[in-house]
């Protein structure tokens, strides 16, 4: 972008000068006078300097025209709230800002409430006005940054301030963040389980834009909505090791429907380990556990036998228990079949919620490695298992590759999220859904005009 700035006063010596700023550069380009001057002109160097440094221009007037203290733009600046004082903003109705005369233009905009929350907007490509296009919230303060320019290309300076009246409705929606704040394995996606149905497609992009995970070290990541009442949210890929997520939801205040206003909900915070995978060939009966990358065992197994072949694909750990009292009759085998059984189970790493885990089987350590002999867990030695069990913890993955069996569930039987391919998973996101991949257009909290 190109601004025209005028040096006033004899001693600049120069009518004009263009100020370019590509790539982080600065310059001064000097136009050819217009008249010549009589008095002396004091020389000096143009410099072209990288972005951290000033561009100096000689001279007792002179000086970097970008470093110039804005103007005061509230004669240029206009918005669409009341101006009464005690008066109150509807956050039904969008926020437009509008720059008046001739003189200049809006550059940018910046809303944000009192709690950090930004309002989306676009500019019109003539900078006349800017429109909001994300609900304010009810019962808020915000404060709106308005940068300007003259038609000489003096920067101005413009900050509203307003309050926001309290919702019409009576109904608030209320998010309960999953899983419990703690550390969990790479494999962990985090759940908002909402209190209340939300069907409309536009109702749920605002409840999604509302709803945030950032992480450190950060990564690309999507919503997926499993049903009316539940997200899911996960990275393209598994999460880094020793990650920090923070997880917390904008809703309160922000409208939904006519009858339906966001409520307050508590945020959570999550770390990630080490970065645990085990993959389990039901063919060559064996399982390879990799810690950051890095295979640290490889243990004999069996698998589900033909009938009760194990499930394909990436699976969760959702927990571990020391004993578990194992019935063929839980999983709908009758009981004095030729397949019934009733075994204590030790060192048991669960996997879905219909009874899949890892565990101990000693009474089948001669197929281990060689046979799938299972009712569909995946069995190894008691010291195996002991590892096992030592080594894992939830939200580590676990993955079953070669099987005859089904592949895992999606959702409803655990965590199966990691099974969808990424273009699926983001076609679950009302806000992203459809569209290119990459970050949601919504997390670009604010709107700049781009040079031509």
């Amino acid at each position: 972008m190109s601004h025209k700035v005028f040096f006033r006063g004899a001693k600049a010596g120069v009518e004009r000068a263009t100020v370019l700023s590509p790539s982080g550069l600065r310059a001064l380009t000097l136009s050819t006078p217009a008249r010549p001057r009589t008095r002396t002109v004091v020389g000096c160097t143009l410099l072209v300097i990288s972005l951290g440094a000033g561009v100096t221009a000689c001279g007792s007037d002179g000086g970097d025209p970008l470093s110039a203290k804005p103007y005061d733009a509230a004669g240029q600046i206009s918005f669409n709230g009341p101006s009464g004082k005690g008066k109150k903003v509807d956050p039904d109705k969008p926020l437009e800002v509008t720059a008046s005369g001739d003189d200049g233009r809006i550059t940018d905009v910046t809303a944000m409430d009192a709690t950090g929350r930004y309002v989306t907007g676009e500019l019109a490509a003539d900078g006349t006005r800017w429109h909001s296009t994300s609900p304010l919230a009810a019962s808020a303060h915000y404060t709106v940054r308005v940068s300007t320019e003259d038609e000489d290309g003096a920067p101005g300076r413009k900050v509203l301030t307003f309050d926001t009246s309290k919702p019409t409705a009576k109904k608030s929606l209320t998010v309960k963040f999953g899983p419990d704040a703690g550390t969990y394995g790479v494999g962990q996606p985090v759940t908002a389980e909402l209190n209340m149905p939300v069907k409309d497609k536009a109702q749920r992009a605002i409840v999604e834009r509302a709803l945030r995970v950032d992480s450190v070290p950060a990564v690309e990541g999507a919503w997926h909505w499993v049903d009316d009442k539940e997200l899911h949210y996960r990275p393209k890929e598994y999460w880094p090791a020793h990650a920090t997520i923070q997880v917390r939801s904008d809703l309160d205040g922000v409208k939904i429907s006519d009858r339906l206003w966001g409520g307050s909900s508590k945020g959570l915070k999550l770390t990630t380990g080490d970065k645990i995978v085990a993959v389990t060939d039901a063919s060559s009966h064996e399982m390879t556990v990799y810690k950051n990358g890095e295979e640290i065992n490889q243990i004999p197994v069996t698998t589900g036998k033909p009938g009760f072949e194990t499930r394909n694909g990436v699976k969760v750990v959702l927990g571990k228990e020391y004993f578990v009292r194992m019935r063929g009759t839980t999983v709908g085998i009758s009981e004095g079949s030729s397949d019934s059984y009733d075994l204590p189970v030790y060192y048991a790493t669960r996997v879905t919620w219909s009874g899949e885990y890892v565990h101990a089987a000693p009474w089948s350590v001669g197929s281990q490695g060689s046979e799938n002999v299972s009712h569909g867990c995946t069995g190894m030695s008691t010291s195996n298992a002991e590892w096992f069990f030592d080594t894992v913890h939830e939200g580590d993955v676990v993955k079953v590759v070669n099987s005859n069996g089904d592949e895992m569930e999606p959702f409803g039987n655990g965590f199966g999220d990691w099974n969808l391919g990424w273009k699926k998973w983001r076609g679950g996101s009302a806000l992203v859904g459809g569209t290119p991949d990459g970050p949601r257009p919504e997390d670009a909290a604010r709107l700049r005009p781009e040079s031509v």
